[in-house]
């Protein structure tokens, strides 16, 4: 089953805290901050990750880039994320998909529940976040760091008494 994941931009800079603190002097930084990690998430995880910002004041047409393989959009002018984000879960809707959308307004939960998407509130998406990071720490680690010789650890008594007589020139 395809796992989607549909973020309200703004709305989890707001909820965590490190991009809240960061969005008060740096809304282009917090805003990059979060499609990075959004990026990595969806490299680890394997769901697609579409992430909705408002316009923000900024007149025009809506925008969609891809930044780092990650869908980012910008709504149009007069249009609200919860309205593209609505739009969005309509058009990807279908079967064999599972669709998340990661936001801590309430009414807009309830929206897209009705809709048949699954809601995913901020800070839960932030712990999934964490533990992907996580996981991914541990499989780069290297298993070599706990053993000096791993493969000496494969080899019989007999093989390794052979292999030191060869290394003493015996």
């Amino acid at each position: 089953m395809e796992q989607i994941l549909i973020v309200d931009g703004y709305n989890i800079i707001g909820a965590w805290p490190e991009l809240s603190k960061l969005k008060d002097t740096d809304l282009e930084g917090a805003r990059d901050g979060l499609i990075h990690m959004l990026a990595e998430f969806q490299s680890f995880s394997g769901m697609k990750v579409y992430l909705v910002f408002d316009a923000y004041m900024v007149p025009g047409l809506g925008k969609k880039y891809v930044q780092n393989k990650l869908a980012v959009l910008y709504t149009k002018e007069k249009e609200t994320a919860d309205e593209r984000i609505e739009r969005l879960v309509t058009s990807l809707m279908g079967r064999r998909k599972e669709i998340f959308v990661a936001t801590s307004d309430m009414i807009e939960q309830h929206v897209i529940f009705g809709k048949g998407a699954l809601r995913m509130p901020a800070k839960e998406l932030l712990v999934k976040i964490k533990q992907n990071r996580k996981d991914v720490r541990e499989r780069i680690i290297p298993e070599t760091t706990t053993k000096r010789n791993p493969f000496g650890g494969k080899l019989s008594d007999e093989m390794k008494a052979e292999l030191e007589r060869w290394r003493r020139g015996e």
